[in-house]
C-alpha cells in the first residue's frame, strides 16, 4: 500500500495556499476539474516538488445500475497517468439513473447519491468495480458516501457491505470518517461497528471533513471546520490501523491558510496520539470477522484468499472467486442461507467447480435501475416519493440537490448571479423543481436562462446579450419557446 502522508484537497481557490502550507505530503484533485494535456501551473509545481497528486472522480456512477462508460474510464485512466498517480479513486454511488435498461428518460443527479445496501445492488457494484479495475492503469479505491435518507429493506449493515465487496474484487478503500459521521447523525448508524466490520488493511488513505446542523439534519459541505466528532472517528480508525494516507477536503467557504494549518495539525496530532493506545476490542460475535477474515489476511500476506497466484490489488484484480453468479436474491426480510462452514484454519470451503461463475445478469440490473429511477425522479423531476421512503428526508435531498446545482451554475456562469442579484437562487431554485438537470452544468445554465427568457423577465435584454455571446446564436422568438417549453414538459429535448 502506498504511503501517502497528511495531505488537502487542492482547489483552484486555494492553489496558492497549498503550495506554501508546511508538511504537505500529498494532494487530491478532482479528476473532472482537470485535462491530461492542460494541467494547472500549481499542479505542475506540486509534482516537480515530489508532491503526490491523486486524481478522485465524482461522474462514474459505479453503483448505478449501468455498466460504467467506456469513455468516462478512458479519461480517468488518461488523468492518472498524466499526473503520475499511484492510484485512483471514486465513489461507492449512482450519480444518473434511466435510459435504455428501464426504459425510461435518463436523468442526472448532479451529485452522489446511495445505493441500497442490497444483494442485488452489490452484485452490480461488483461487476461494475472489475470493469473499471481492468480499464485503470492503477489500483483503484472506493469511497463510502453520506446519505440524508436510507433505502427500505437493506440486507447488509455499511461495514459489511464494504467488507464484502473488498473480498469480491480485491479494490481498495477510501474511507470517509466525516460520512461515518454523517450517517450516524442522519440514519443511526454507529462508526465503531463499521470500522470494526471493515477490512482495515483495504484503506488506501482516509478523508476528513466538516459540516453543518440545518433543521435536524447532519450536511456533510466540506465548508466548515472539522468539527471534533469526526476527528473521534479518525482517532478510532486510526488506533485499529496506521492509516497510509489522511487527506483534509475542503470545497468552499475557504478559511485563511493559517485555519488549513491548524485543522492539518490537528489531524496529524489525532493520528499519532491514537497509534499510541491499544487497538480497540473486536466486536462480539462479529459475523463478518469470520467470513471476511480470510480477505484481511491475504491483503495483508499479498495473495489470494484461497491460495493460487499472488492477489493483486488493483487493475483486474479478481478475489474470491471472481466474477459473481447472478443467482436470485431472498427478498428483504427474508433469512439468508448460511455461509459455508470454514474449514480448520479459517480458509473458506471452496465452490463446486462445475459451478462456473457469470456477470451480474440484466435482471439483477433492471431491479436496481428501476428502484434508482423511482428515486432520482422523486428527487429531481417531482414525482411521487416512492413507498418505503422516509418523505421528509427525501424532500430534504432534493433541496440539497437543487441548491447544488444552483452554486455551481453560480459559480460556471458568474455572470448569472450578478444579472439577477438576490433573485438569481430564488428563481434557478423554482426552475429545478421540475426540471431534471440535463448531462452537464453548462447545458443546465442555458437551460434555466431560456427558461427566463419565457418568462419576460425585466432583465432579458442582459439574459439575450449572455445567452447569444455562449450560443452564437439568438433566443427562440415566442412561438419556437413555446414549443421548447412543451417538449421539455412532455420528456422531449
Amino acid at each position: 500500500m502506498t504511503e501517502l502522508g497528511i495531505g488537502i484537497g487542492w482547489r483552484p481557490e486555494i492553489a496558492d495556499a497549498v503550495e506554501e502550507l508546511p508538511g504537505i505530503d500529498w494532494v487530491e484533485v478532482v479528476a473532472e476539474n482537470v485535462c491530461a494535456g492542460h494541467l494547472p501551473d500549481s499542479l505542475a509545481r506540486l509534482r516537480a516538488r515530489g508532491v503526490t497528486v491523486v486524481p478522485h472522480g465524482v461522474s462514474l456512477g459505479l453503483g448505478g445500475a449501468d455498466r460504467p462508460d467506456p469513455e468516462r474510464l478512458a479519461a480517468l485512466a488518461e488523468k492518472a497517468e498524466a499526473l503520475g498517480a499511484p492510484l485512483v479513486t471514486e465513489h461507492i454511488a449512482f450519480v444518473r439513473a434511466g435510459g435504455p435498461l428501464t426504459a425510461s428518460p435518463r436523468l442526472e443527479a448532479g451529485h452522489l447519491l446511495p445505493v441500497p445496501r442490497t444483494r442485488d445492488a452489490l452484485d452490480v457494484l461488483c461487476e461494475n468495480v472489475r470493469i473499471a479495475q481492468e480499464s485503470l492503469p492503477v489500483p483503484l479505491a472506493l469511497e463510502n458516501i453520506a446519505a440524508l435518507f436510507s433505502w427500505p429493506g437493506e440486507e447488509l449493515s455499511e461495514g459489511r457491505f464494504l467488507a464484502e465487496l473488498v473480498e469480491r474484487t480485491g479494490v481498495r478503500l477510501l474511507i470517509d470518517v466525516a460520512n461515518l459521521h454523517t450517517n450516524h447523525r442522519n440514519r443511526g448508524e454507529d462508526p465503531a461497528r463499521a470500522l470494526a466490520e471493515l477490512p482495515v488493511e483495504a484503506i488506501a488513505y482516509v478523508h476528513v471533513a466538516g459540516g453543518v446542523e440545518r433543521d435536524g439534519v447532519w450536511h456533510d459541505t466540506h465548508a466548515h471546520p472539522v468539527p471534533p466528532p469526526v476527528l473521534d472517528i479518525l482517532a478510532d480508525l486510526a488506533g485499529r490501523v496506521a492509516p497510509p494516507g489522511v487527506l483534509l477536503e475542503r470545497d468552499d467557504h475557504f478559511p485563511p491558510a493559517a485555519e488549513l494549518a491548524a485543522e492539518l495539525t490537528a489531524i496529524r496530532a489525532t493520528v499519532t496520539t491514537a497509534r499510541r493506545r491499544p487497538a480497540p476490542a473486536a466486536v462480539p460475535h462479529d459475523r463478518s470477522a469470520s467470513r471476511h477474515g480470510v480477505g484481511a489476511a491475504a491483503l495483508r500476506a499479498g495473495r489470494a484468499p484461497a491460495g493460487g497466484d499472488p492477489l493483486l490489488i488493483g487493475a483486474g484484480a479478481r478475489v474470491s472467486g471472481g466474477l459473481m453468479p447472478a443467482a436470485a436474491r431472498p427478498a428483504p426480510g427474508a433469512t439468508p442461507a448460511p455461509a459455508p462452514a470454514p474449514r480448520e484454519g479459517g480458509a473458506a470451503v471452496a465452490a463446486p467447480e462445475s459451478t462456473a461463475p457469470v456477470p451480474a445478469g440484466d435482471e439483477a440490473r433492471q431491479r436496481v435501475g428501476v428502484g434508482q429511477v423511482a428515486v432520482l425522479s422523486a428527487l429531481v423531476a417531482g414525482t411521487p416519493v416512492p413507498e418505503g421512503f422516509d418523505v421528509r428526508r427525501m424532500r430534504v435531498q432534493s433541496r440539497a440537490l437543487a441548491g447544488k446545482r444552483a452554486s455551481v451554475v453560480a459559480r460556471i456562469a458568474p455572470e448569472l448571479p450578478e444579472i439577477l442579484g438576490a433573485g438569481f437562487r430564488p428563481a434557478f431554485l423554482a426552475y429545478a423543481r421540475t426540471r431534471p438537470m440535463p448531462g452537464s452544468y453548462r447545458r443546465d445554465a442555458l437551460d434555466f436562462v431560456e427558461s427566463l427568457l419565457l418568462d419576460e423577465r425585466p432583465e432579458r435584454r442582459e439574459l439575450t446579450r449572455w445567452w447569444r455571446e455562449r450560443t452564437d446564436s439568438r433566443p427562440a422568438g415566442l412561438a419556437g419557446r413555446v414549443a421548447r417549453a412543451a417538449r421539455l414538459v412532455f420528456g422531449g429535448r
